[in-house]
């Protein structure tokens, strides 16, 4: 297939391809620049397979990305809120010797090169590089590590077709207009930020690119119908909802809120709804390539608490059923990262008669839409029943007074493991730990009510805004009980 960004500057060389605080560049003037950085980057990286980028979600960092796929190597994706003791493992876990970093990253890595962006975009041009014709839809363009919620995180290897078919499912899913704008806050070092700018330069899309989550500002982007959609976790939506005004709804040109990490609940749907918002629920991970499963807001309230349907290039099956025909959450779809970097057996073992088995348990509905109960590596087994965090949490989540509550199983002599919480409350309100369990037996099967409930200011999450429930354990020993 040919050079996107080639073709896309052919076909739609005036449009808006990126824009980032008061800089806009059309996809004509944004090949201009990424060709130029590519040459400065070939005089650092000539012999190197694979480049890494350090980057958060400012223009110079999207135009690296965009550069190293120019030269025909292989992008791999740092987060760079790590630890220099994780992305060395990381590094070294790829064989990278050449990092590219965005100016304001302090730490110092175990590399040959370790090149600030300034430093890159001052290396002197006499003659452009020829970027690569094609881009062969099986090799392998951008490496990314997994969250790691337990053990070393594993080098997620994703290819062009990946990225392809990942851009058509989500088009065929949420449609594609000619002024499309996607706002762009989660981080383009994770696969929900990558994935959109692999979707502009095929759809021919302009990317609104926000550095940090402001909510304010954000909100002025979406009242001001500057932007058609975006992608947030549910942090983000209830933050952006909460201040927002009274009776107030978003502009007309606003379609679609991609909601990703995780579903939400009633009321918060409700309140997106009055203020003009499409709701989208997605189910995705880093080895699909984004979002493989949605859920459309006309079924968002109906279908409350499933993840959707798969989309059209994906195929879903639950398997090993227990007789409540709760099971083994397992996909087919040509999304799916071609293997973990180093690690072709581990991989392997994560297929099961050509489908490849998530990690997730749930369950599917008459009407084929899916329910995740949760991972497999977080359910508790509690006096012989298995019990799933995301169930107790979307309970509490009806609690008007919890703005967040997380959930962890922890050893017990008597049971084997309990569940356990972590509460964050909405400004001046609280509960009772009664309070809390009282409403827990009235709603839960009274194994599944945590044994122990704790204050929390916050929690510990992933670059994608997932909490991290095996750091939570860690903070029970200093931990406060709620009385």
């Amino acid at each position: 297939m040919e050079n996107w960004l080639t073709k896309r500057a052919q076909l739609s060389p005036d449009r808006l391809a990126v824009q980032y605080q008061e800089t806009k560049l059309t996809f004509a003037q944004m090949k201009e620049k990424v060709q130029r950085i590519a040459t400065q980057l070939a005089q650092l990286a000539q012999n190197e397979e694979r480049i890494a980028v350090i980057t958060s979600n400012q223009l110079q960092g999207y135009l690296m990305i965009l550069a190293v796929q120019q030269l025909g190597k292989t992008v791999v994706l740092i987060n760079r809120r790590l630890s220099a003791r994780e992305i060395n493992f990381q590094l070294q876990d790829a064989g990278v010797q050449v990092v590219v970093q965005d100016d304001d990253f302090a730490l110092t890595l175990s590399v040959d090169q370790q090149v600030s962006f300034t430093e890159v975009l001052a290396i002197p041009v006499t003659t452009l590089i020829e970027p690569v014709a094609e881009f062969d839809l099986d090799a392998v363009t951008s490496i990314m590590y997994t969250s790691g919620t337990t053990g070393n995180p594993k080098g997620v290897m994703q290819t062009f077709g990946n990225h392809f078919y990942s851009a058509v499912g989500s088009a065929l899913n949420l449609g594609i207009m000619a002024d499309d704008v996607w706002l762009a806050v989660v981080p383009i070092f994770h696969i929900s930020g990558l994935s959109i700018m692999m979707r502009s330069l095929i759809y021919g899309m302009g990317v609104r690119l926000f550095e940090k989550f402001d909510v304010h500002a954000i909100n002025h982007a979406l009242l001001n119908g500057e932007v058609t959609t975006i992608s947030v976790v549910p942090m983000m939506l209830t933050q952006l909802l909460a201040e927002l005004p009274a009776n107030t709804r978003y502009h007309k040109n606003f379609r679609t809120m991609l909601l990703g990490g995780g579903p939400t609940d009633l009321t918060t749907l409700q309140r997106a709804k009055a203020a003009g918002i499409e709701v989208v629920q997605s189910y995705g991970m880093t080895e699909t390539a984004s979002q493989v499963i949605a859920l459309d807001a006309a079924n968002a309230q109906r279908k409350l608490g499933s993840a959707g349907k798969p989309l059209f290039p994906v195929s879903i099956r639950v398997a090993h059923q227990d007789d409540q025909q709760h099971g083994r959450i397992q996909i087919k779809s040509p999304t799916l990262a071609v293997g973990y970097l180093n690690q072709p057996e581990k991989y392997a073992n994560t297929f099961e008669d050509g489908w490849f088995d998530t990690g997730d348990m749930g369950w599917l509905d008459d009407e084929g839409f899916l329910f995740i109960d949760g991972r497999e590596g977080d359910m508790i087994s509690s006096g012989g029943e298995n019990v799933f965090p995301d169930e107790i949490e979307s309970i509490y989540a009806k609690l008007d007074e919890i703005k967040q509550i997380a959930v962890v199983g922890v050893p017990d002599k008597k049971w084997g493991a309990v569940p356990v919480a972590f509460v964050t409350f909405k400004d001046g309100q609280t509960l009772s730990r009664q309070a809390l369990r009282d409403f827990g037996r009235d709603m839960l099967a009274h194994y599944k009510v945590p044994a122990h409930f704790y204050k929390a200011t916050d929690f510990p999450r992933t670059a994608s805004g997932k909490v991290q429930r095996h750091k939570l354990r860690d903070l029970l020993a200093n931990a406060s009980e709620i009385e």
